[in-house]
């Protein structure tokens, strides 16, 4: 394998991993709203379809933060996450038919 193919893959294993409907679709969702609370994000909650976008606004439309995500990458993970949600649809409508939003904020007598 060459250098360039290994920084290639490298780089897209870190896109995935940092990937809005990865965090949100494949991990637990506590997890999703832990991560979106360290953000700062504004969001309350986001909606189980699309949520690989609802994610990446919720954290491009965060505060700045300096040793957090860059919105270069975070347009570019908007193009990734546009068509991961797409190809789970099924999964995620099923989902929030079943469960509604992810929460990003506990709330009392309301999860």
């Amino acid at each position: 394998m060459t250098i360039k193919t290994t920084v290639i893959l490298g780089a897209f294993s870190l896109a995935l991993s940092g990937c809005g409907t990865v965090s949100t679709v494949l991990q637990d969702e506590a997890e999703a709203a832990r991560d979106l609370r360290k953000q700062k994000t504004y969001c309350q909650s986001i909606p189980r379809v699309y949520s690989g976008l609802a994610y990446d606004f919720c954290v491009l439309n965060a505060p700045p933060n300096p040793s957090g995500y860059l919105a270069p990458f975070i347009l570019l993970d908007m193009t990734l996450s546009g068509v991961f949600d797409t190809v789970s649809l099924p999964y995620t409508i099923c989902r929030q038919a079943a469960d509604g939003n992810i929460s990003i904020y506990w709330r009392p007598g309301g999860g």
